[in-house]
């Protein structure tokens, strides 16, 4: 199976154009989680849940890509391909670390047995670009758990090591839709041994918790992961399948936490299935899945489906998460065009403004109407509109005109904190898609848009007066 998959790639190859230039995106084919988020032997390697043969779900290959500095990426040939008994369903998602100077990947095989769905922890190892799974899987079966703890709903382990010790997180699913997750421990990374339940729901607000992570952010332990049916809550988990985090006890050495403590993790449209990494220097990077299970924003005649974020650095500040774009991405920047004290009235363009693979910054350092604009992706046919309302501290995403061909989603309102009476605006833009970092990545908002790339104009419009800073820089591999 993996000899077809990687043999039908190159069978069908997308002119690198037609794609994002520096998101992850397939090479053909469905993406959705990102998987094994790791470095090794000095690289750092992402894989994916990948599905070669349609731009649509289906039974689940790891796709792996390889970067030296987190912007360009290379694709490597497809690692794991579900050909065992155990894994036959799907090989889905899982993490990688490096252990005895090797990549060992953890993921969930799924298999079925008397018409039912299992899903346990199987290992695979391999030397950064060809894997073998190991001849004693799975690694964790879900009867080492106590009862009630689901058998089919038991996925995405997140390995990490500490004290000379393997941990794993993995989510599942207890009694009548409650969503968990549980902690193991291995001295090998290959007999586990079940140890608690670090956080549980209770299932009034989102059942299944899917791809959990355990990491640690300027001292402070953090849970993060993505619940399924989530209900609004005034202007958080709007999306129905929802990323979160919760910060624990930095006291304890394996921290619990508490699930009234939950924040979102992104604003937008278009987020799921985050996963992180820590690099040599010590920063936290994480990336998510830029896309919706509920919406399917695509380009006409795409031959792709789905991308991964612009990789993010956490930081920890007034007892929140921060996230700000990768500083590797400085030096892709170009051709700067800069407006100081820039007055807008009514609708304006300005020269130099404009593009689809740029990085933009909008400070507001005056507002004294009701509303200030910010179309992207614009022209006579479409827009994807950003709107600032001060007096009610809110930023609203509509995408309604940005080539949506589907009854999907496409306005989201955010609020922001009341102290930032003028906010500044951090779009990060990659041909299909609006990366916006607000307030220096206080809160962030991701949004997938399908328009045709001859729509690059960027328009301002304030009713009454208001003065901004403006600062363009395109980006670019020349």
């Amino acid at each position: 199976m993996l000899e077809k998959a990687n043999e039908y790639i190159k069978r069908n190859h997308i002119d690198e154009k037609e794609k994002s230039l520096f998101h992850v995106t397939p090479e053909t084919g469905w993406m959705n989680d990102p998987n094994g988020f790791s470095v090794y032997q000095g690289k750092v390697h992402l894989f994916y849940q990948f599905y070669p043969y349609k731009t649509e779900w289906g039974p689940m290959h790891w796709g792996h890509q390889v970067t030296e500095d987190l912007v360009k990426w290379e694709a490597y040939p497809v690692a794991m391909a579900p050909d065992q008994d155990y894994d036959h369903i799907g090989c889905f998602s899982g993490s990688a670390i490096e252990a005895d100077g090797k990549h060992v990947l953890l993921y969930t095989g799924v298999s079925q047995k008397d018409g039912k769905e299992i899903q346990n922890q199987c290992i695979a190892i391999g030397d950064g670009k060809t894997y073998e799974k190991w001849q004693d899987n799975p690694v964790i079966k879900g009867d080492i758990m106590p009862e009630k703890f689901d058998r089919k709903d038991f996925r995405d382990p997140k390995i990490w090591k500490k004290d000379g010790r393997y941990y794993c997180v993995v989510g599942n699913r207890y009694e009548e839709n409650c969503g968990q997750i549980v902690l193991f421990s291995s001295v090998d990374y290959k007999n586990w041994r079940y140890e608690k339940v670090l956080l549980r729901n209770d299932g009034k607000n989102g059942d299944m918790l899917e791809c959990p992570d355990y990491l640690e952010v300027d001292g402070y332990p953090v849970i993060i992961c993505s619940p399924q049916n989530m209900h609004a809550q005034k202007y958080e988990f709007h999306n129905g399948h929802n990323s979160i985090y919760i910060i624990g006890d930095a006291e304890k050495e394996i921290s619990d936490f508490a699930w009234e403590k939950k924040r979102s993790l992104d604003y937008g449209l278009d987020f799921y299935a985050p996963q992180t990494t820590e690099l040599p220097d010590g920063r936290r990077i994480m990336v998510a899945w830029m896309k919706s299970w509920d919406a399917r924003v695509m380009t006409k005649g795409q031959k792709w489906q789905g991308m991964m974020t612009l990789p993010r650095e956490l930081k920890i500040k007034d007892g929140k998460i921060w996230q700000s774009p990768v500083r590797e991405l400085e030096k892709y920047k170009k051709n700067p065009i800069i407006y100081t004290e820039q007055k807008i009235s009514g609708q304006m363009s300005l020269d130099g403004i404009n593009g689809r693979v740029i990085d933009m910054t909008v400070e507001l350092t005056n507002v004294e109407g009701r509303e200030f604009k910010v179309d992207v992706a614009h022209n006579e046919e479409y827009t994807t509109t950003f709107t600032y309302y001060p007096e009610k501290h809110q930023i609203e995403i509509d995408r309604t005109y940005s080539g949506v061909n589907a009854d999907v989603v496409c306005v989201r309102k955010i609020e922001i904190a009341e102290k930032h009476h003028a906010p500044k605006l951090h779009f990060i833009m990659d041909r299909y898609s609006v990366e916006l970092f607000i307030n220096d990545g206080e809160q962030t908002a991701s949004v997938v848009i399908p328009t045709p790339l001859e729509a690059n104009e960027i328009i301002f419009t304030s009713d009454e007066a208001a003065t901004v800073n403006i600062e363009k820089y395109e980006i670019t591999f020349n």
